[in-house]
C-alpha cells in the first residue's frame, strides 16, 4: 500500500514542509511524530503504535442509502481520518457503497461518488448502513439482498441513524438490541416485533450495531477506536473534534423532560411521562392527578402555569404526534392509527388531525417527504 503524508498531517522535526511518500504506511522519515496539536506521538500506548505498525488497516463500508444524513455519515468518518492522523500511520481504511455504484444523494442535496455497488465485501470489513428520510423507500430489494448476503457470511453490520430500519427489514435485527431515531421509534414498533428498541445514543449487540442518528455515530466509532487501539488514541481524536463529552451505550437520545419543556418540576415531569407512556389507552385528568397526590384542580393549575394549556390538551398533542409519525413512516390504515393512539374512531379522529395539522390524515399519506405542517392554535377538546 503507498499513501501519500503531507507536512500538514505529520510534522516531522527538523525537516522543511514537503510531502513523502509512505509505503505500507511507514513514514519515511525515523524522526518523532506529533499529532496536529503538537504532543509526541510516543506518549500514546505502545501497543497501540505497535498494533499500527503490524496490522492491515481495518476497512469500514458505507452503503449509503438515497437521501442519507450527511451529519451521521460524516460522524462516522471523521473519526476513522483523525485516527489514522493522530497516530501517524493508517490504521483504518473506508470505501463508500451503493446501489448502482455511481452516486449517491444525502437528504441536503450533496452527491458522492460511489467506490462500489452492491458487491460483495470482505469478511473481516465492517459495514455501516447510513439512513436518512424516506427509508422505506431507499430500502429496496437489492439492498435487503445484499445485506442478508453479506451476513450470512458473518460480517459485522450496522445501521445509522435510520439504517436500522434495513437492518430490521432484512430481519438481521431479529431477537437483537437495536435502537433508530427517537423520531422513528412509533413506526419501528409497530413494524418488528422481535426487536428490543431502546432508546441509547446507541447499540452493540454482537456483530450488530445501531445508532440513533446525529452525533451518535461518533460517540460509537470512538468507542471502537478505544477498543482496537485504546483509550488514549479515542480521546486524542475525541479532542481534535472538539468533542469533550462522549456518551456510552447507557445514554439516552433524547433531552430529559425537564430540559425539553424547560420547566424543573418534579410532578410536572412525572405526569408528562405517564402521558408518554399510555399513548394507545390514554389516561385520564383524575387518574394522572391521582398518580402523583394531587387534585385535578391542582393539575389543571399546574399545566396552565408552566405549559400554558390543559392536561388534556397537551396529552392530545401527544397523540396526535405519534399519529403523524405512523401515518409517514408505516403502511398502517388511518383506522389502525387511530387505535393506536386512542382514538375510539377515525371519524373522531379525523376531525382532531385537521384542527391540530390543518390536514387531513388522508392528506397527510400524499405529502410524505414534505415539511411538517404548522400546528394551528387551538384544539377540538
Amino acid at each position: 500500500m503507498i499513501a501519500s503524508y503531507k507536512e500538514s498531517d505529520l510534522k516531522c522535526k527538523g525537516r522543511k514542509p514537503r510531502i513523502a511518500l509512505a509505503v505500507d504506511g511507514q513514514c519515511p522519515y525515523p524522526c518523532a511524530i506529533t499529532d496536529i496539536a503538537g504532543r509526541n506521538m510516543a506518549s500514546l500506548p505502545r501497543k497501540a503504535t505497535q498494533t499500527a505498525q503490524a496490522e492491515v488497516p481495518r476497512r469500514f463500508v458505507f452503503l449509503l442509502l438515497d437521501k442519507f444524513t450527511m451529519l451521521s455519515f460524516a460522524s462516522a468518518i471523521e473519526p476513522l481520518r483523525i485516527a489514522n492522523r493522530v497516530v501517524g500511520q493508517p490504521l483504518y481504511s473506508w470505501a463508500l457503497a451503493g446501489e448502482g455504484g455511481q452516486y449517491a444523494t444525502c437528504s441536503n442535496g450533496a452527491s458522492f461518488k460511489l467506490d462500489m455497488g452492491l458487491d460483495e465485501i470482505d469478511r473481516d470489513d465492517t459495514l455501516l448502513v447510513c439512513g436518512g428520510i424516506d427509508v422505506q423507500k431507499s430500502t429496496t430489494k437489492p439492498v435487503l439482498n445484499w445485506l442478508r448476503r453479506e451476513a450470512r457470511r458473518g460480517v459485522t453490520i450496522a445501521g445509522l441513524c435510520t439504517g436500522s430500519y434495513a437492518l430490521a427489514k432484512a430481519g438481521l435485527l431479529d431477537g437483537k438490541k437495536a435502537t433508530i431515531h427517537w423520531e422513528n421509534q412509533d413506526g419501528f414498533l409497530e413494524e418488528f416485533d422481535d426487536v428490543d428498541l431502546t432508546k441509547s445514543v446507541f447499540v452493540m449487540d454482537g456483530n450488530r450495531w445501531s445508532t440513533a442518528g446525529g452525533t451518535s455515530s461518533l460517540d460509537l466509532m470512538l468507542k471502537v477506536i478505544a477498543a482496537g487501539h485504546g483509550e488514549d488514541v479515542a480521546n486524542t481524536v475525541a479532542d481534535q473534534l472538539i468533542y469533550s463529552t462522549p456518551r456510552t451505550d447507557q445514554d439516552t437520545q433524547r433531552l430529559s423532560i425537564p430540559t425539553r419543556i424547560g420547566v424543573r418540576h418534579p410532578k410536572l415531569s412525572q405526569v408528562i411521562q405517564m402521558m408518554e407512556g399510555n399513548i394507545e389507552d390514554p389516561m385520564s385528568p383524575a387518574e394522572l392527578a391521582e398518580e402523583v397526590g394531587m387534585s385535578t384542580r391542582q393539575l389543571e393549575r399546574l399545566f396552565r402555569r408552566y405549559l400554558n394549556r390543559s392536561p388534556k390538551r397537551y396529552y392530545m398533542e401527544l397523540r396526535l404526534q405519534k399519529a403523524r409519525n405512523l401515518l409517514m413512516q408505516t403502511d398502517m390504515s388511518v383506522i389502525n392509527v387511530a387505535l393506536a393512539c386512542g382514538f375510539a374512531s377515525p371519524s373522531h379522529f379525523s376531525k382532531c388531525y385537521r384542527s391540530h395539522y390543518n390536514t387531513t390524515p388522508y392528506r397527510e399519506r400524499g405529502t410524505q417527504g414534505a415539511p411538517a405542517p404548522i400546528a394551528v392554535a387551538r384544539l377540538s377538546i
